[in-house]
């Protein structure tokens, strides 16, 4: 681990610290025991000369060595602090960049994963079940088209619910009736996903909204997509009402970002998130503020990368990269992780 490299380069320092205050303290004692002797051979006159050299020297030498030492104290120092700045900084470019990697990652699996979603109601609503009830909402074509959709979600079960709307706003057939009650013939017109859908020119786009709350799905979050039921379930035919599809976001993208591979020692400092465009916390590992934080995230303007933010934490974040015709809606994927030993 990069963290061991500067756990070292400390260690190394603090060793060389502490041997360097041992040789301080010989060479204080060695500087007592010069004087002393000094001293002594003074009071023998004529007969210490001889020893006073001796003693004099060994002062000198002792001094000579606490010089080395203090130079050899003042350029560890300034080196080791270097080291341990540089190692600190790679070890943040090296989590930087494996945790705005991994970001990309979870990301892009969500966008694989709603690139699906935007296929799956444009090619439902061509189905002819969907387009007659849409067309002509009878008892027995809105009975059709509710056990159609209500087989369609038995082989999905990434969705909710799925609703055919007429082109005032009214919902005519759910795939859950039982379980949805309220739903059957709520209106809907106010909705931005119906709005959108109805304006939508031809069967190859689609709408979708904010993730959010549904009252008429029981308060659940979903990932909302919609798109026009046209007449004869043409591309380019008129409208003649909406479909949309709710997918189980909740469950889902919990699914997206409990998978991020981290370590077992990682995982417990570690909090990975889905942001929206307006940085609003759609999703989150700890479960905590899916829908009310909104995520600090500074970016400088690029779409993948890290930072360390005030707390000392690394910060890696990628912005969706679409997949095939879905262009992603501006959504980041964002790791947040603390340092060894810190909290969350």
């Amino acid at each position: 681990m990069p963290e061991r490299i500067v756990a070292l380069s400390r260690a190394v320092s603090d060793l060389a610290t502490r041997k360097m205050d041992e040789i301080q303290a010989v060479t204080n004692t060695t500087k007592i025991l010069a004087l002393n002797a000094l001293i002594e051979a003074m009071r023998a006159g004529e007969a210490g000369r001889g020893f006073a050299v001796v003693a004099q020297e060994v002062k000198a030498i002792s001094e000579r060595i606490t010089g080395i030492g203090g130079e050899l104290r003042a350029q560890m120092a300034v080196q080791t602090d270097e080291l341990n700045t540089l190692g600190n900084r790679l070890v943040s470019q090296l989590r930087g960049g494996r945790l705005a990697d991994l970001a990309l990652n979870m990301i892009d699996i969500m966008d694989r994963n709603l690139y699906e979603r935007s296929c799956d109601v444009r090619w439902w609503a061509t189905d002819s079940a969907v387009v007659e009830c849409a067309a002509d909402p009878s008892e027995t074509n809105r009975r059709h088209a509710a056990q159609r959709l209500g087989v369609i979600l038995g082989a999905y079960t990434v969705y909710l619910d799925l609703w055919v709307v007429d082109a005032r706003g009214v919902v005519l057939a759910t795939g859950r009736p039982d379980r949805y009650r309220r739903a059957v013939g709520s209106s809907v017109a106010s909705e931005s996903w119906f709005r959108e859908a109805m304006a939508t020119r031809n069967g190859t786009e689609f709408a979708v909204a904010d993730i959010g709350t549904s009252d008429l799905l029981d308060r659940a979050t979903v990932a909302t997509y919609a798109t026009a039921i046209r007449a004869g379930g043409e591309e380019n035919g008129p409208v003649i009402g909406v479909l949309g599809v709710f997918f189980d976001w909740q469950n889902q993208s919990q699914g997206v970002v409990d998978s991020v591979r981290l370590t077992d020692e990682e995982r417990s400092r570690t909090r990975c998130l889905l942001v929206d465009s307006r940085h609003r916390v759609i999703a989150a590992s700890d479960r905590r503020g899916v829908l009310t934080e909104s995520f600090a995230l500074r970016t400088g303007g690029h779409g993948h990368g890290s930072y360390s933010d005030e707390q000392g934490r690394v910060v890696g974040f990628a912005v969706t990269p679409g997949y095939e015709t879905y262009k992603g809606l501006g959504w980041f994927g964002v790791i947040v992780q603390n340092s060894v030993g810190s909290c969350k």
